[in-house]
């Protein structure tokens, strides 16, 4: 059988023509070269408008759009007649999967997610003003959207090349069987994404901390949260983390810039405290975006074996803001105990 097969396909590539293949490109060629003068010559007439930066990435999406498609549709009515396209390659069960099926599955999937992106995208966000919803919610409808259309056009795909569902389910299930022994950790982040979605402990645009690390949530997928960090980068975060361990919110907390410092005993405590003052106060006044009417918390924090321990908090409004204050707290701190002969705690080695 593996044989026939074989010469039926050898039989097959032997109706190519090269010159039909090359024209083939040519017009291939000529649908992009359109595509970039179209582009070129919007990008020309909104070079000089105030609305370029809304309608320039709008149209090139389109045109994207269009040329990709008309490629799919070129390469249908170009080899149309040929018995190529409709000869089976490959047959089980009675199914026959042809060139021509394959490239239906392809549209229809990517016809599919080229919809539902630019409905999400230009359509929902309208709808989402108009009810006053918030962006998390926003984003796991966005996603419970985008998946359903998705496994629908999968679905359909499957019955246009003549797969029977039933049996796909159970190929699902023998897979299903597989994941739970091989990889139950993907299984896990799986569910986990969809406890996310739908419970919503924490959402896009939120603050969280992980690991004393200090982020933003950007995007929740079924099996990760991807986080950005002012520092550390972007940290692709396991779904299973955030049911699993205690993860801090830090959208509503008051965010605080805080320095301890510990100085020498026998030092004049109630000098350090006004030192200490001066100088949160003075990096307040200096440093832009620090609300001034907040005045630094200084507090004596504790005694030790051989150092007193201070603190002093700001109140601040983001990470950035918190990391630079703290650092020009303690430039200040250590310049006036310096001039005022204070002594620092020395550490225990």
């Amino acid at each position: 059988m593996e044989n026939g097969q074989t010469f039926r396909g050898v039989e097959v590539l032997k109706e190519l023509s090269v010159q039909e293949f090359f024209m083939f490109f040519v017009y291939l060629s000529l649908i992009f070269v359109v595509k970039l003068a179209i582009e070129w010559i919007v990008k020309t007439i909104l070079k000089r408008t105030s609305h370029k930066k809304r309608f320039i990435p709008i149209i090139e999406a389109i045109l994207n759009w269009l040329a990709f498609y008309s490629s799919i549709i070129l390469f249908l009515f170009y080899f149309w007649k040929e018995r190529w396209l409709t000869h089976p390659f490959y047959e089980t069960d009675g199914v026959e999967v042809t060139v021509f099926l394959i490239v239906v599955v392809i549209m229809i999937v990517t016809f599919a997610s080229r919809i539902i992106k630019t409905f999400n995208r230009h359509v929902m966000p309208f709808i989402y003003e108009q009810f006053d919803i918030d962006v998390g919610l926003s984003f796991t409808i966005n996603r419970l959207i985008y998946y359903t259309v998705m496994f629908l056009a999968l679905a359909l795909s499957f019955t246009t090349v003549g797969l029977d569902l039933t049996a796909l389910g159970v190929v699902f299930s023998v897979l299903g069987i597989g994941i739970g022994f091989g990889v139950r950790n993907i299984a896990a982040n799986f569910v986990s994404g969809i406890i996310i979605l739908f419970e919503r402990p924490m959402e896009v645009g939120e603050m969280v901390e992980i690991d004393n690390k200090i982020g933003k949530i950007k995007r929740i997928k079924l099996r990760s949260t991807v986080v950005e960090t002012l520092k550390d980068g972007t940290l692709v975060v396991p779904n299973q983390y955030f049911i699993e361990q205690i993860v801090k919110n830090r959208s509503s907390a008051e965010l605080f810039a805080r320095v301890e410092v510990s100085v020498a005993y026998g030092s004049d405590t109630a000098k350090v405290e006004k030192l200490i003052c001066d100088a949160a106060q003075k990096e307040i006044a200096a440093m832009d975006g620090v609300p001034e009417d907040q005045q630094p918390d200084i507090r004596f924090i504790g005694f030790r074996n051989s150092a007193l321990d201070f603190q002093v908090e700001v109140h601040v409004t983001d990470v950035q803001m918190k990391e630079q204050l703290e650092s020009r707290v303690r430039h200040s701190i250590a310049g006036l105990f310096f001039e005022n002969d204070i002594e620092l705690a020395a550490h225990p080695l």
